[in-house]
Formats: structure tokens, C-alpha cells, sequence
């Protein structure tokens, strides 16, 4: 179990590390673990501005997760329209969002129950 978490715990950081390097805004990270029948043990969630940061907020998750723990998405879902794409390394899903998505779908408050993380950026 331990070994579980040092795993997801350097996936999270490799994952939140991507998502900076195109600058996602508002990212938080949502630890469900002490939530009964959940799907996975934590949610990032992070927002661009376009389509286009979206797909590039993606495509550096995945590089980064790739290229430093050799390690590839199970699922990932949303890709084609790039309004909200969920990239699923089973125990961590990245939820990636444009604003308006993000408000509507209001994720946060549906796992209210959950401990929430806020990333502080520089940019």
C-alpha cells in the first residue's frame, strides 16, 4: 500500500508539473481516498482557455507522464472537441476544462466530501 502511494504520489507531481508547463489555471487536486465507492484515489482538475491550451495541457500530461515514469493513460476521453478531457491512470484522473465547462459541471462540489488541494501558480 505504501508503495501505492509514493506511485500516485510522483504522478501527481509529474502530472501537476505538465499541466504547469502550459500554464493551466486554477488546478486543484481532490484526494478521495476516505470516500466510500469512488472510482479512483484523486481527481486534478485544471482549466485552459481554448481548445487549444486544452489539447495542449493534455498532450503535456501525457509527454511528461511518459517521458518520466514511462507510464501511459488507461483512458482518455474527450480529445475531440477539447471542452472537457479526462486522461485516466486508473488511480489519478486529470480532469482538463475549459472555464464554462468547468462551472457548469461544478465537479468540486459534487465530491464536496473530498480533502481539495489548491495549486498555487506563478504565472
Amino acid at each position: 500500500m505504501a508503495k501505492e502511494n509514493n506511485n500516485s504520489d510522483e504522478l501527481i507531481t509529474t502530472i501537476i508539473a505538465g499541466i504547469e508547463d502550459v500554464k493551466g489555471k486554477e488546478i486543484k487536486i481532490l484526494d478521495l481516498r476516505e470516500i466510500e465507492n469512488t472510482v479512483c484515489d484523486y481527481f486534478i482538475i485544471c482549466e485552459g482557455n481554448s481548445n487549444t491550451q486544452v489539447n495542449a495541457i493534455v498532450n503535456a500530461v501525457q509527454k511528461k507522464v511518459s517521458k518520466t515514469l514511462k507510464d501511459h493513460p488507461w483512458h482518455v476521453e474527450g480529445s475531440e472537441n477539447a471542452e472537457w478531457v479526462l486522461i485516466d491512470y486508473v488511480h489519478v484522473v486529470v480532469h482538463v476544462f475549459q472555464k464554462h465547462l468547468r462551472q457548469y459541471y461544478d465537479i468540486e462540489s459534487l465530491w464536496g466530501d473530498a480533502k481539495t488541494t489548491v495549486i498555487e501558480t506563478s504565472y
